[in-house]
């Protein structure tokens, strides 16, 4: 009788021994069933299946970094574009810039931009002409920026000395190169040419700010200087338009090198 109840365990030990035994074979089974690698080496599995078609597929930067919405196909935020070194500048261009190293204007080339109707093939960007800082850089054609320095450093400059005996700090500009046309008319304007610069106010060195608004009726000194910087840019630009002409340039002097007919230039 003893031997039989002694017999027991080991019936039972060896029937557990044969479930445990087969339970890690299914698991065996089941893990090999999800994984394309192999359950007996260290080698990781790969996913050879194909792509989901709703994931858009990547190249370049853009794939290590998909989920960046500011990232283009080029791999960086699109903003204004330096000219790239093999581009090839018309010799008039190129002289261009000669004139504008001469009035000491600081520049960079940009891209060339193309807008349906509007663009410039070679823009560039002021940021300063000598010790005077253009707010915001303005980007332009190089014969306009050429203009505008010329006037800034013949006219504008001494005009300040004379009436204020300061020079001039910043000009603040209000728009430069836009793709828009011409209220009411329908015209593409200078600025969508890159041809126009608005300027909105003149600060001295002296810390006064020269608003470009029309003066009072006893702001004598500021009435002179405005009426000068009218009268010199007709020298310069083909069209000078400001406070009096009408409400849209109630505020600024807007100041462009538009190719007219007969040499006829709008100063008003």
């Amino acid at each position: 009788m003893a031997g039989i109840f002694r017999a027991v365990p080991i019936v039972v030990a060896r029937r557990s021994k044969h479930a445990a035994m087969a339970t890690a074979g299914l698991a065996l089974a089941a893990l090999s069933a999800c994984n394309t690698g192999s359950v007996l080496s260290l080698e990781p599995a790969v996913d050879v299946g194909s792509q989901t078609a709703a994931v858009p597929q990547y190249a370049g930067m853009q794939k290590l970094v998909p989920s960046n919405p500011y990232m283009t196909q080029a791999a960086y935020p699109r903003m204004d574009e330096p000219m790239s070194e093999p581009e090839q500048m018309p010799a008039s261009e190129t002289d261009c810039r000669q004139q504008l190293k001469r009035l000491d204007v600081a520049f960079t080339d940009l891209a060339p931009i193309h807008e349906g109707q509007c663009g410039i093939d070679y823009p560039v960007k002021v940021s300063a002409i000598g010790n005077i800082q253009m707010k915001p850089a303005a980007t332009l054609t190089c014969d306009m920026a050429a203009t505008f320095a010329g006037w800034t450093r013949n006219e504008l400059v001494p005009s300040a000395r004379w009436r204020y005996f300061s020079g001039v700090k910043t000009i603040h500009q209000g728009s430069s190169y836009s793709c828009r046309r011409i209220a009411g008319e329908g015209v593409l304007s200078e600025h969508g040419k890159g041809n126009a610069l608005d300027v909105m106010s003149i600060e001295l060195n002296n810390g006064d700010d020269i608003d470009v608004r029309k003066p009072g009726l006893f702001a004598f000194r500021t009435r002179g200087f405005l009426n000068n910087v009218r009268a010199d840019g007709c020298q310069y630009f083909t069209t000078v338009l400001g406070p009096g002409y009408n409400y849209d340039h109630r505020n600024h002097f807007h100041f462009d090198i538009k190719n007219r007919k007969n040499g006829y230039r709008a100063c008003r």
